[in-house]
């Protein structure tokens, strides 16, 4: 509305709001670039703890020695995936990456092919009382959370789980691996 003005010839007038559409469409452009690139990509099992992985933390190089199945990032969701320990000619570096902030999660060379997932998180889970025990003021919305689940507590299993800048809890089914849900309690 600012450019619009009928006393410019129409031609002028064309040429503002063409230019106004442009600057429009390029800034669409790179929201959507910025989002897609900030999605989360992958939820990652680093031995005891999940670690959500932004698509833009992914090397694109690297990406080529992940399980042929999690080469290419979903759109839909993350995917999730077990990670191995790094082997003792890989552990140095791994050391060092983790240092800088690189951890294992984000290195698709250590992905493990999404079958074995399930039961390495139901192993890597540990029982829900341990986290009542952990944050007994909380104990409420740790309730709500296991009754929306629909799994018994006694098969109910948690996973800390660090994204960007907050700390939750995976709620795992401990009899088949599956994540069952999710509370905004610190697991550590």
């Amino acid at each position: 509305f600012a450019v619009f003005d009928r006393r410019k010839p129409r031609s002028e007038l064309t040429r503002d709001l063409a230019i106004v559409a442009a600057l429009q469409l390029a800034a669409l452009a790179y929201g959507l670039h910025t989002v897609a690139q900030a999605r989360p990509a992958v939820v990652a099992l680093e031995g005891s703890r999940l670690r959500v992985v932004r698509a833009i933390d992914l090397d694109a190089e690297e990406l080529s020695r992940a399980p042929e199945s999690l080469r290419n990032l979903s759109w839909t969701g993350p995917r999730f995936v077990a990670t191995r320990s790094p082997d003792d000619a890989e552990r140095l570096e791994a050391i060092q990456r983790g240092l800088a902030g690189e951890d294992i999660g984000m290195r698709p060379g250590f992905w493990l092919p999404p079958e074995r997932t399930p039961t390495m998180l139901a192993d890597a889970a540990r029982p829900i009382a341990v986290l009542a025990r952990l944050q007994p003021a909380r104990s409420a919305e740790l309730q709500r959370a296991s009754e929306q689940s629909n799994v018994p507590a006694e098969h109910l299993g948690f996973l800390p789980l660090l994204a960007r800048r907050t700390d939750w809890s995976a709620l795992v089914d401990r009899r088949s691996g599956a994540l069952v849900g999710y509370v905004n309690i610190e697991g550590f």
